[in-house]
């Protein structure tokens, strides 16, 4: 494990690919939830990167907490993409995901496309984990409106399967 600085506002340019990123905020390493989400998105990293997307995790802890996080979990070695540290926490307080009176993060996902629009986002409680399967379906949804203008994707929408082209011959027959 490498660990960097970064500046946030000059990472989407470099990192953002075809796709979007995802940020995947979290309340703390060392914690029990969380691995099982974070060992989730190693698992499917190689899958979520043939979308054409990144994905970067967001703690309110240190760089070197990540680091002993990482030495001692199986499950954390796994993670090939960047974690990134909030120990300020700036980029927790500015997507809304802080719990001041707690100084940690809600678990929250954010889609941001290569343009930088927000896409898809959700906010769970910290006792409630997330689909990896879901996460994945919006990230496809999203590229596919993106390369078929016009149609969008009905609820629990997967590859191949009906999209919808709104306009007005639709109106009342849904």
């Amino acid at each position: 494990m490498r660990i960097s600085t970064i500046k946030l506002k000059k990472f989407p340019s470099r990192i953002i690919a075809a796709s979007g990123l995802f940020c995947f905020f979290y309340p703390a390493d060392f914690t029990f939830v969380c691995p099982t989400e974070l060992g989730e998105l190693a698992d499917h990293y190689t899958e979520i990167k043939a979308e054409g997307a990144e994905v970067i995790s967001v703690s309110v802890d240190t760089g070197f907490v990540h680091k002993a996080w990482h030495d001692t979990s199986d499950t954390i070695k796994k993670i090939k993409y960047p974690m990134l540290a909030d120990p300020a926490r700036r980029v927790s307080s500015a997507y809304s995901t802080l719990i001041e009176d707690e100084g940690l993060s809600l678990r929250g996902t954010f889609l941001i496309d290569p343009h930088g629009v927000l896409k898809a986002y959700e906010i769970n409680d910290n006792s409630i984990g997330r689909s990896i399967d879901e996460l994945i379906r919006k990230l496809q949804a999203a590229k596919f409106v993106s390369e078929h203008g016009g149609e969008v994707c009905p609820m629990n929408w997967k590859p191949g399967a009906k999209t919808l082209k709104p306009g007005l011959d639709l109106v009342g027959k849904i």
